[in-house]
């Protein structure tokens, strides 16, 4: 497969799984998205050729996605526990809060300081995402950074 037929050209997040959102975390969707469908490396084991489409949804206790091709046909699901993500967006969504507070009040030190855990536990994610979607999609690390920060969207509220 060509690199232009192993990428997303379509990215959505299943409404139903989130609440209202503010504008901080709906600012933080679009950016993930319009990054995500600039650039990326997505590309699902099997006899499927892309471009695709991925659906992202949280349906009970699992992360699924929804993969479709270009005319969004459906080629199957990927369907994960979300046990082993649990602690690590409970704490990225809550240094993330710190950090929406922190660029309003403090000093640029301490935003920096805020800045380099937030991107620390976005790299854990990132990593953890890659490691358990080995084997059924191939991404690379940019790709997984987008996707885990789509993931924690479907997590935020208000």
């Amino acid at each position: 497969m060509s690199a232009e037929t192993r990428k997303l050209v379509g990215v959505t997040l299943d409404e139903a799984s989130v609440a209202r959102r503010s504008p901080d975390v709906d600012h933080e969707r679009k950016v993930a998205i319009f990054d995500l469908l600039d650039e990326n490396h997505f590309s699902p084991i099997g006899d499927h050729d892309g471009p695709y489409h991925l659906h992202l949804a949280i349906e009970e206790t699992r992360l699924v996605f929804d993969i479709r091709d270009a005319d969004t046909t459906p080629l199957g699901k990927i369907i994960l526990a979300l046990s082993p993500f649990r602690n690590l967006i409970r704490e990225y969504l809550g240094i993330c809060e710190s950090y929406y507070a922190a660029i309003k009040t403090s000093t640029p030190q301490k935003i920096e300081a805020i800045d380099m855990g937030r991107r620390g536990l976005h790299n854990q994610g990132s990593e953890l995402l890659m490691e358990r979607l080995k084997g059924k999609i191939e991404i690379d690390f940019d790709t997984a950074r987008r996707l885990f920060t789509l993931i924690c969207v479907l997590f935020m509220k208000g």
